[in-house]
């Protein structure tokens, strides 16, 4: 009985899945998609691409910015590299050409000090600024001079303008900085003081053995704005300490306007220690030791040159003149 039960249901089981699989009722057939359908289902396909593409381009275009952006940085970065690099070019081109140049003057005065070696002639002595420029020496610089055996003046260091109004000046008087006291007594100025480069006065002494040979006296003036003037004078000579440095001076000519040396000419050097102008009231302690009373008292950057010239260049001590002062001797 239990064997025919078994034997039924597994036939029902069969039966069953073989209606399942191959149903006896009619199916119905799919329904096609109409071409609108198809048409939006394109569509929308198609917008999906497009989509896909855009995010695409976007994503790009912001790579590109990116790198762009990053680009110019790095082109912003070497251009500025590139004018710091010229600039530092610049800076040792200047230093170089510096360097030549002195190295230029400093070979000249070499042969200068070479030639002060040898036996000197009236012909060939160097006496001065100018007797170095007519022996074809050309660079504005410091320089030395051989010991003056008739006076018994040692070597004497000076500065050689080589460049103004034709060269070979000697000066002896710088002042234009300002950081120099020119407040001094009568034996600083005899032997000088100041930075041979800087500010400084020569020396008494020294300018009395520069202007024994025939001088004249060249003053060049500079307002702040450089505008110039110019005054001559025929003849420049400045006597010993025995007769306490005079001054004497030739004729003037020259566009400054007035003749602002003539009442200085003949007169004696004073110093603050040392009163020997014709001023009632001390003008050289007023002047804060300005030498030769109110002549001193413009203040100067000066040069000697007999037979060359003298160059002076100064600021006023007290602003009363709107002027820079160039002064030269020469023949």
């Amino acid at each position: 009985m239990l064997a025919k039960t078994l034997s039924a249901m597994t036939w029902l089981c069969i039966f069953l899945l073989a209606f399942v699989s191959h149903p006896v009722w009619p199916q119905k057939p799919p329904k096609r998609k109409t071409p609108a359908q198809l048409k939006v289902a394109t569509c929308c396909e198609e917008v999906k691409e497009l989509k896909a593409q855009v995010a695409n381009l976007s994503s790009l275009l912001s790579e590109l910015s990116k790198k762009q952006e990053r680009d110019w940085v790095s082109v912003v970065m070497q251009v500025m590299e590139l004018e710091s690099s010229t600039k530092r070019m610049e800076s040792r081109l200047t230093d170089a050409e510096s360097k030549y140049s002195e190295m230029t003057n400093q070979i000249d005065i070499m042969q200068l000090q070479a030639a002060q070696t040898v036996t000197q002639t009236s012909a060939d002595a160097m006496y001065d600024c100018s007797s170095l420029y007519q022996k074809n020496y050309r660079i504005s610089g410091v320089y030395k001079l051989p010991p003056d055996d008739f006076l018994g003046s040692p070597e004497l260091e000076v500065f050689c303008d080589m460049e103004t109004a034709g060269g070979g000046w000697t000066i002896i008087q710088r002042r234009k900085s300002g950081l120099v006291s020119f407040h001094r007594d009568w034996k600083q100025y005899k032997q000088g003081f100041g930075s041979i480069r800087g500010d400084f006065w020569l020396g008494n002494e020294h300018i009395h053995r520069l202007s024994r040979r025939p001088s004249r006296l060249r003053v060049e003036l500079e307002d702040w704005e450089g505008s110039t003037r110019y005054a001559e004078y025929s003849r420049f000579v400045l006597g010993n300490e025995l007769n306490s440095y005079r001054l004497f001076l030739g004729n003037y000519s020259g566009d400054v306007g007035n003749d602002a040396l003539i009442y200085h000419n003949n007169t004696a050097f004073s110093t603050r220690d040392k009163d020997n102008d014709n001023c009632l009231d001390k003008c050289a302690q007023l002047r804060k030791g300005e030498p030769w009373g109110g002549w001193g008292g413009l203040g100067y950057k000066a040069i000697a040159q007999p037979r060359g010239g003298v160059t002076i260049t100064a600021r006023p001590v007290f602003q009363l003149w709107h002027f820079l002062f160039l002064w030269a001797l020469t023949a």
